[in-house]
């Protein structure tokens, strides 16, 4: 009787103190609930008023609230032309202004720690199509950024009442979220880049991080890349990172798109993306979405977990982290490496379990950045502009030789008139005398 009633105490201490720690939030990411205006930044090409685009940010989603004048130029737009990430309007047919309700981890957003703040922004595209009938449009494509803000909650409570450890479970939990970020960087690497405008033979700089401080030291990897021209899921896509971190685009084209070796941190991966646009396509816009994951630092690499680059001029892969083996599927599937062998000189992989290949909740995330500009420079055009350049110098320098001879003879003409006159006025003198 008595270790019952011993037992039946410990157990209604337990529960009092769990219930006074911070409650369990599973992996999800901690948010202020309450209402507050979004951050609204209008992207060149710029649309109208401030006011044309409006937003609200819940506790869980982004209200969009658009004027059918979303450009101010009183011409309205059509609501089946805008979308963001892939949601288009939510308001009932005909109603107006239009409404797109977005989940904060939906609709193509994105979610990056600034500081104090959790940030998730959103990308609303405007994108005209033709007049019925008629292969025209009168109005520009527009982009509009969106930013929700919140602050970031900690695991220490502010009621009168704490208690003075951490429990076990909340402390698993705040272990779990992992703050994911693709970033595009100046061409220096210091910092993002100013501009998000590029030209044809530029090389993108993006940079995939992961903030780790309460988790034990991780290492990321870009899993897959996808560019595309729009959130509209009809439109063309290009895959230029695929089959578990093979960096495609350098061995498809032979560009000079890799990741950048070696790496700055265990926590950071840095690559460059040759530019490039969408042939047929006259928008000069492109969204980039990556799929980003994370091991344990002092894990080996893997063909399931690798950021592998291609030369071409040596036609090889090579691994940022060292161990090339884990690139030879690249060629062929890395989902299913090939077996396991002893004796083997080459490293082989075996097969992995299906426990082996899940990864834990939380630990992966896709990420979108954009838009970006594409700007295309004719070669042709520059060529040309220079042997005019050249042409244009040559002409000039020979319409001034032709001058400086006109000059040259006039000048020896006038100096002879001037001697024959002064020989004539001093034989007429010698006459007299």
């Amino acid at each position: 009787m008595w270790c019952k009633g011993q037992l039946a105490v410990v157990l209604l201490l337990f529960f009092l103190c769990d219930a006074f720690a911070q409650p369990r939030f599973k992996g999800k990411k901690i948010i202020a609930k309450y209402q507050k205006p979004a951050v609204v930044e209008y992207v060149e090409p710029r649309a109208g008023a401030p006011q044309t685009v409006t937003a609200q940010c819940t506790d869980s989603e982004v209200i969009v609230t658009i004027s059918p004048d979303l450009l101010g130029i009183q011409k309205p737009v059509q609501p089946s032309d805008l979308s963001m990430g892939g949601c288009g309007v939510t308001s009932p047919a005909g109603a107006q202004p239009f409404v797109i309700e977005a989940p904060l981890q939906g609709c193509g957003s994105t979610v990056e720690m600034q500081g104090a703040e959790i940030v998730y922004s959103f990308t609303l595209v405007y994108n005209p199509s033709p007049i019925d009938g008629l292969p025209i449009v009168r109005t520009n494509p527009a982009v509009v950024q969106i930013e929700c803000q919140y602050n970031r909650l900690h695991n220490v409570s502010s009621n009168a009442l704490n208690p003075t450890w951490v429990p076990y479970t909340s402390t698993i939990s705040a272990e779990d979220i992992l703050g994911f970020s693709l970033v595009i960087m100046s061409s220096d690497w210091s910092g993002p880049s100013s501009s998000n405008t590029f030209f044809l033979g530029d090389l993108i700089n993006l940079q995939a991080s992961v903030d780790n401080s309460n988790h034990v030291p991780l290492r990321i990897f870009v899993d897959r890349c996808v560019a595309n021209p729009g959130s509209n899921a009809s439109a063309p896509a290009y895959t230029f990172i695929g089959n578990n971190g093979c960096f495609l685009d350098s061995q498809l084209t032979g560009s000079n798109s890799q990741f950048v070796s070696p790496r700055v941190a265990q926590s950071v991966l840095q690559f460059q993306l040759d530019a490039f646009r969408f042939y047929g396509l006259t928008t000069s816009l492109i969204f980039i979405t990556c799929r980003l994951k994370v091991t344990l630092a002092s894990a080996n690499v893997d063909p399931l977990n690798k950021d592998c680059s291609y030369n071409s001029a040596l036609s090889q892969w090579s691994s940022v982290d060292g161990n090339n083996a884990v690139c030879s599927c690249c060629d062929t599937s890395c989902t299913n490496p090939p077996p396991f062998r002893r004796g083997s000189g080459v490293p082989r992989y075996r097969p992995r379990r299906a426990s082996e290949v899940s990864v834990p909740a939380g630990w992966e995330e896709t990420v979108s950045v954009g838009p970006l500009f594409l700007e295309q420079v004719s070669p042709l055009s520059s060529v040309a502009q220079s042997l005019s350049g050249q042409q244009a110098e040559i002409d000039s320098g020979f319409q001034a030789s032709i001058l400086g001879a006109v000059v040259g003879v006039l000048a020896v003409s006038c100096v002879a008139v001037l001697f024959l006159v002064y020989r004539k006025a001093n034989g007429i003198v010698n006459t007299k005398q």
